[in-house]
């Protein structure tokens, strides 16, 4: 089993940044990716930013540009920087991790969320 742990989510305003925290631990696979997802009220669970066991990355095309995954290996945590937010991005953000097959990511334990909503 894994689990995952989020910090960092809160209440900004337009055109100001947060930087989301997730810490794995448990059975942790050395070839694993991380990532985010996020989840508007009304609206399907979304893949926001990916990174595979390599370093690749995959963003959304909606945050592109504004958004940074990073992780550190060494302490089994992935980071999400957003900058730029608009209120389009408030949602639920979700810490995601599984399996990196290479061909793909086989995304299977979650984290319990952590809101970020962008407000004036």
């Amino acid at each position: 089993q894994v689990q995952l742990v989020e910090s960092g989510g809160g209440l900004v305003q337009p055109g100001e940044s947060l930087r989301l925290s997730c810490v794995a631990s448990g059975s942790i696979s050395s070839n694993n990716a991380m990532g985010w997802y996020r989840q508007a009220p009304g609206k399907e669970r979304e893949l926001v930013a990916g990174i595979g066991s390599g370093g690749n990355t995959k963003y959304a095309e909606s945050v592109k540009g504004r958004f940074t995954i990073s992780r550190d290996k060494s302490t089994n945590t992935v980071y999400l920087q957003m900058t730029s937010l608009k209120p389009d991005d408030t949602a639920v953000y979700y810490c995601t991790t599984g399996r990196d097959a290479g061909t793909g990511w086989a995304f299977r334990y979650w984290g319990q969320g952590t809101q970020v909503t962008v407000s004036s």
